[in-house]
């Protein structure tokens, strides 16, 4: 079987990729499959070797699991792609010509990936809630970004950004100065040891994104009796519910949803958002997201593949190539 498409997407898990046909008599989605070492980055961004040598190994299995053995159509949602992604436009469209015969690619912000996957190609906001976040929203006329500067400069209201605030709060508590928590710092010693050793545990960190994140149930598990924790909660919803607004169209009734880990924080976080919500953005219908980043990658690959593609191109959100026989 031959005119596959093929759809990936790739996070700090790793990659995830689909393979199906698309078309008159085309049967969707055919197969599954991950592998889970991420795609390195380097001086140049994203680095397209790795991810090809990620990939092929995941598209033989498929391949002779669906009988799909050309792909006309390839998209890969990338997370970085528009700060990080100059090298995969220069060579990745030509690589999936040799490897695999692509001649439709392409390369998706992850925002939007997760944008699709929970809205469809509908007028709206998005907001993707976990270790960092951002806010997408379009008009199906243009792209909007809000947020996801990552855990220095912005990703507010996120996880790393709760947890931040949170062990903020603990040292305070432990300094003896105001607005400090006593709660939070109990749960800070559990987690991390002596309140004097938890810089020295997070500044060498690599990861400290992560490290940061992990500390953000513990302020939603003291919220309840702790007013410090809950103010930090409620300043998050303020902060999601602020980027929200940012890119959400104005006119109509756009579709709104929120998706990511940090939802699992529950009523502590998500209490406080739905009435920060409802307050920056009444035109809004919110909804529930219907699928994940992956879906969204599958999606725009159908409506590529078909010709039915209606949404905005953008070269760092959404970049669409025809690649040349022969490249």
């Amino acid at each position: 079987m031959s005119g596959g498409f093929l759809a990936v997407d790739s996070g700090g898990s790793g990659l995830r990729v689909v393979v199906g046909t698309a078309g008159a008599d085309g049967r969707g989605p055919l197969g599954h499959r991950a592998s889970r070492e991420p795609v390195r980055t380097g001086p140049r961004g994203i680095e397209p070797e790795h991810l090809m040598e990620q990939l092929l190994p995941v598209v033989r299995a498929l391949t002779a699991e669906t009988r799909v053995d050309r792909f006309g159509t390839v998209v890969v949602g990338a997370a970085g792609l528009a700060t990080l992604g100059d090298a995969l436009r220069a060579e990745l469209p030509g690589a999936l010509a040799r490897e695999l015969g692509a001649r439709k690619v392409a390369l998706v912000a992850d925002a939007v990936t997760a944008y699709v996957g929970a809205l469809g190609p509908r007028p709206g906001a998005v907001v993707a809630a976990g270790t960092g976040l951002i806010a997408t929203g379009t008009d199906l006329a243009r792209w909007h970004r809000a947020d996801g500067w990552g855990h220095l400069l912005g990703d507010c209201g996120g996880g790393a950004w709760i947890g931040r605030a949170g062990l903020e709060a603990a040292l305070r508590a432990h300094d003896g100065r105001e607005g400090g928590s006593a709660p939070l710092l109990t749960r800070a010693r559990e987690r991390f040891g002596p309140a004097a050793g938890i810089p020295g545990q997070l500044y060498p960190r690599t990861d400290r994104p992560a490290v940061l994140a992990s500390f953000a149930p513990d302020v939603a598990a003291c919220a309840p009796g702790d007013p410090v924790a809950a103010g930090i909660l409620r300043a998050a919803a303020r902060h999601m519910a602020d980027s929200a607004a940012a890119v959400c169209p104005r006119d109509g009734e756009p579709r709104l949803a929120v998706t990511g880990g940090l939802l699992k924080l529950g009523d502590p976080l998500v209490a406080p958002l739905e009435e920060e919500l409802a307050k920056r953005l009444p035109q809004a219908r919110r909804t529930a997201a219907e699928g994940d980043p992956l879906d969204g990658s599958v999606r725009i690959a159908t409506d590529l593949a078909t010709g039915a593609l209606t949404l905005p191109g953008d070269d760092a959100m959404l970049w669409v190539t025809t690649v040349a026989e022969g490249r």
